[in-house]
């Protein structure tokens, strides 16, 4: 039976068991195969996902993070603010700008810190991947805009980007009361994506103000997710329903989301915080 500490952290309601690897001898290995069990809401911690702090080997640091299904996903937008935020509070490192180590390249967050705690944290997500090889996606070379799929016998408009991982954006009238469970697992595990894919539906308020609901690879309904609000964003500049800046509302709260004509990166801004901190004996 082997104690192990862990912060219970959350970005917009989108929440994670945070174990520091960095400073405890603990086996990543080990924990990354009980992920499952610490995610489950009613006989574990509860959460959408486990993240390790790790050292990295191209980047002093490392975020690994585990679905609450098992599954390893390449990159969470709304994992990395928290994971920068216990970087910064926990004493690892005093700088407000570093690199982190993730399955999708390298990250950089740049947090601003008020009072000694880390108010927001603006990540630098890297540029959008738009060729369909890239997403993946089955089919002809190109992006894919406003693509017709066939799915659960209803045809949907999808327009796909990866931001490390992959993205099916698909524009819709009244996104609170769009049946976000019904057709977002059918659209994941659609045979178009080898590797599945996370769902966002999206209403467009105005071109700097969008409401999306997600469906998150390997964890289902979840309050936000940060990769996907950017893949929003830019799936709304390539169908023309947004500007290059936009506020993206999400059912845990805002974000704001700048795709850069400069250098074609993407810039999420948004708060991270800790719940609370435990002991649990695996």
């Amino acid at each position: 039976m082997i104690p192990v500490e862990f912060v219970k952290m959350q970005g917009l309601g989108n929440d994670f068991v945070v174990v520091d690897c960095l400073r405890h001898p603990y086996d990543a290995a080990s924990l990354a195969g009980q992920a499952a069990r610490l995610c489950d809401r009613r006989f574990g911690i509860g959460a959408d996902g486990l993240i390790l702090v790790m050292a990295g080997q191209a980047a002093e640091y490392r975020m690994r993070i585990i679905n609450s299904d098992g599954s390893e996903p390449e990159m969470c937008g709304n994992g990395i603010r928290c994971f920068a935020k216990y970087l910064y509070e926990h004493g690892i490192t005093r700088q407000t700008t570093f690199t982190v180590e993730t399955l999708a390249g390298p990250i950089i967050p740049v947090l601003t810190v008020e009072q000694g705690k880390v108010a927001r944290v603006c990540v630098d997500m890297g540029a959008p991947r738009l060729e369909r090889d890239e997403i993946p996606m089955l089919g002809p070379a190109g992006p894919v805009v406003n693509e017709s799929l066939q799915v659960g016998g209803q045809a949907f408009n999808v327009t796909a980007v990866s931001m490390g991982n992959p993205h099916a954006v698909v524009f819709v009238n009244d996104v609170a009361h769009f049946p976000v469970a019904q057709y977002g697992p059918l659209i994941e595990t659609q045979a178009a994506f080898p590797k599945k894919t996370n769902v966002e539906f999206v209403e467009v308020v105005s071109p700097n103000q969008l409401r999306m609901r997600v469906w998150e690879r390997g964890a289902g309904i979840t309050l936000a997710c940060g990769t996907g609000a950017c893949a929003t964003l830019v799936a709304g500049v390539l169908t023309g329903n947004s500007e290059r800046s936009a506020t993206v509302t999400l059912p845990g709260g805002p974000l704001e989301i700048h795709w850069s004509d400069e250098d074609n990166h993407v810039y999420m801004t948004g708060p991270a915080d800790e719940v609370y901190s435990g002991v649990i004996t695996l």
